[in-house]
């Protein structure tokens, strides 16, 4: 579809016209003008011409296409293409994933035998699939927290690193504060003003150089929510092959202070049906960027119309030039026309 931007611009079209009819023309000079009797005769034989060329109707339609074509474009004409889809950027979303040895405990799958990072890496897939429009990434820590996948919109690249982590790949202890301080670093450059961290561990700070309240403490200062997920099955309930108490090492009340430094929530994973849940609260409490904008490219069209006219005047100047030499020559008188050398003199009167 062809528009114009400034279609006002159109009014213009007439002004020729109009200047024509309401202009006064200006007046013509008269002093020491030449009166010649037989000035008919002269225009007749071709020696001389009009003093005001006589505009044809070819030449006067030339004008007015040059002059509508300039109007068109001071007009803007713009083609808008059909709609296109854009993904409306919402949140930056970073994933801190716990891969220390007690991640290997078989306490939360539900059918079949699978360790707690398993079930974990299961459930956060679904949970990266859906947060469309969000930007993305993923750190993974044990002894050390190392940046897996920097936040991005392709999320299929974040699962696909998210399903190559292993148990011990960084350590075998736990560094909660290196993984906090490591997020904070990453998130407090971003251009969103939503930004998230979902903290998932089984265990309490072990190692690494700084506190886990202070690096929440640092978050809090750089506006950073932190999303606490604590997971392990409940003391003293049987699981086949595991100790009876498998959560012994988690540090809930770290996990809260934290959360509740940051204005986050702490959750609580008994199981893999309840680690789903908690991520579908974090999908309510985080919701997602929503539905995709659409946009309709546009592209200008002045230069086609300016262009025309330019080149239809350059062709209207060279079709002047050319056809006033000719005419000329074809109206020139002949030489048998010519008076004859001895011909009388035509009197000429005396000045007073």
């Amino acid at each position: 579809m062809i528009t114009l931007a400034w279609p006002w611009m159109l009014a213009l079209l007439p002004a020729p016209l109009l200047a024509r009819f309401v202009v006064p023309r200006a007046r013509e000079q008269k002093a020491g003008a030449l009166r010649l009797p037989f000035f008919a005769a002269l225009s007749r034989a071709g020696l001389v011409t009009p003093g005001r060329p006589a505009w044809s109707k070819t030449r006067l339609a030339a004008l007015a296409f040059i002059w509508t074509l300039l109007v068109v474009a001071a007009a803007q004409p713009i083609y808008v293409g059909r709609p296109v889809e854009v993904p409306v950027e919402g949140r930056e979303i970073m994933l801190v994933i716990d891969l220390s040895a007690s991640m290997a405990q078989r306490d939360l799958a539900l059918t079949k035998p699978m360790d707690r990072l398993q079930v974990v890496k299961q459930v956060a897939d679904d949970f990266i699939a859906r947060r469309a429009g969000d930007r993305v990434g993923l750190i993974l820590f044990s002894t050390r927290a190392y940046v897996q996948a920097p936040l991005t919109l392709d999320r299929r690249v974040v699962r696909d690193l998210l399903a190559q982590a292993t148990i011990g790949m960084t350590g075998r202890n736990t560094s909660i504060g290196d993984a906090i301080g490591l997020a904070v670093k990453t998130l407090r450059d971003g251009p969103a003003k939503e930004r998230v961290v979902v903290l998932l561990t089984d265990g309490a700070n072990t190692s690494g150089v700084l506190d886990p309240l202070q690096a929440a403490a640092i978050a809090a200062k750089e506006h950073l929510r932190i999303h606490t997920i604590g997971v392990g099955s409940d003391a003293g309930e049987f699981v086949p092959g595991a100790p009876m108490n498998p959560s012994s090492d988690l540090d809930e009340g770290a996990l809260k202070a934290i959360s509740s430094l940051t204005g986050g929530k702490y959750f609580r994973a008994r199981d893999q049906q309840g680690l789903a849940g908690i991520y579908a609260e974090i999908d309510k409490l985080e919701p997602v960027a929503g539905d995709p904008q659409y946009v309709r490219p546009a592209l200008t069209l002045f230069f086609w119309p300016l262009g025309a006219a330019l080149v239809a005047s350059f062709l209207f100047a060279a079709a002047l030039l050319l056809r006033m030499p000719a005419r000329r020559v074809a109206e020139a008188p002949a030489p048998q026309d010519a008076p004859a050398a001895d011909a009388p003199a035509l009197p000429v009167a005396e000045a007073r």
